[in-house]
């Protein structure tokens, strides 16, 4: 094996970079979870968690990945044969749907364009058509980590209104969360899923779900089996008192720490710190397709992720050619196709802890793995990329 030298840059979607003052906050001895040393602990975390996802309602966090918040908030929710609509939007939203299906639900796919955003319209005019009320829920993907297009939560939450619908609007925010903006209360989400892996640069293993009021009541008649997921001896009233088992007491210390490194900027700062790095990736893609080379994967400026990136190869080329470049010559980690993607899109993350020189250093490996790889490509995307950092 070749020994690489310097920092490994790990330009993946998730999970993404810790940074060091979040290891420095974990490397601690573990302590008791029932003392009030670290009551206090859970309850900036929690409090923290609420200011990002902008709501005053309800948190419960688990030892999970993402996929365990997803488990929660099917189990809590509904009963057996219930249906549920989930709009395409692309990998993951297929797949919390085939989780919601494996459960007992009855799942209805809205078929949609992965290259385009959410298609609003149609869920209303479906949700429209739904006059006896059978469906419970719209399951709704914020950020689709495997395409690299944001979904408009705000305009799906118009649309169920102006059809008068009274299902419930569940919104995955793992690659989302702490990277652009998200508005539980606003927005009128009853049930937010999130994961401590991305945006809020943790190591995985820390999911939380944000629970409206509404919510809360839908689960109280709800009869799925809930088993480690149960809310209800989690909670006392709307705040969490225990755990499904033991704490995961050290990424709480590092919870609490990445809420205070993201306070400390300024959420408002975070997102447009996100949105100059993923417009300089997008920036440097423009040109390489320019020759002939890899373009954006999605069609509609407006939806462009501003948390990863995902770049569809010109045809015939291997996207894992790049990536096996990027990694064995530059020490360069990044994300792969995923489902109907797999072997036509590499992506590109630029989520969390990451800077200018960070995100041009991937940007310049992938520049010249492209010229090793002899794939067609106009050379000046980091040109581009740094005129564009500049200049903002």
């Amino acid at each position: 094996m070749a020994v690489k030298r310097g920092r490994h840059f790990f330009q993946n979607p998730g999970p993404t970079n810790i940074p060091d003052r979040v290891l420095r906050a974990m490397d601690r001895p573990t302590i008791d979870f029932n003392t009030p040393e670290f009551l206090d602990i859970r309850e900036e975390a929690h409090a923290g968690l609420k200011r990002i996802m902008k709501t005053e309602q309800i948190v419960v966090t688990y030892a999970a990945t993402g996929h365990g918040a997803w488990h929660a908030s099917t189990v809590n929710l509904f009963s057996p044969g219930d249906h549920v609509l989930v709009p395409e939007t692309g990998y993951f939203s297929i797949n919390w749907g085939a989780m919601a299906k494996e459960l007992g639900l009855n799942v209805e796919i809205l078929a949609g364009d992965w290259r385009k955003g959410v298609d609003a319209a149609g869920i209303e005019a479906r949700l429209r058509k739904d006059t006896g009320r059978e469906i419970k829920a719209v399951m709704l993907v914020q950020n689709e980590t495997s395409t690299g297009v944001a979904h408009p939560v705000a305009d799906v939450r118009a649309a169920m209104d102006r059809a008068g619908h009274p299902a419930l609007f569940m919104v995955d925010t793992i690659s989302s969360l702490a990277s652009f903006d998200f508005r539980m209360d606003e927005w009128k989400v009853d049930l937010v899923v999130g994961g401590g892996q991305k945006g809020l640069m943790l190591p995985s293993g820390l999911c939380f779900t944000g629970i409206s009021r509404k919510g809360l009541g839908a689960s109280q008649s709800a009869q799925m089996p809930r088993g480690y997921w149960d809310w209800r001896p989690m909670l006392t009233g709307e705040k969490q008192t225990k755990w499904p088992g033991t704490a995961p007491v050290h990424l709480y210390y590092g919870l609490q720490e990445s809420i205070r490194m993201l306070e400390e900027e300024g959420l408002d700062q975070v997102f447009l710190r996100h949105h100059r790095l993923g417009e300089a990736t997008r920036r440097a893609v423009r040109v390489w397709a320019e020759g002939g080379g890899p373009e954006l994967y999605p069609t509609d400026p407006k939806v462009e992720s501003d948390s990863v990136t995902a770049v569809l190869m010109p045809e015939g080329h291997d996207p894992e050619a790049i990536r096996k470049i990027c990694m064995d010559r530059f020490n360069v980690s990044l994300g792969g196709g995923l489902g109907a993607l797999n072997g036509k899109v590499f992506r590109i993350g630029h989520l969390g802890d990451l800077n200018e020189p960070m995100i041009l250093g991937t940007l310049a490996a992938i520049e010249m793995a492209l010229s090793l790889a002899k794939v067609p490509h106009k050379k000046g995307g980091v040109d581009a990329a740094m005129e564009y950092l500049a200049g903002n």
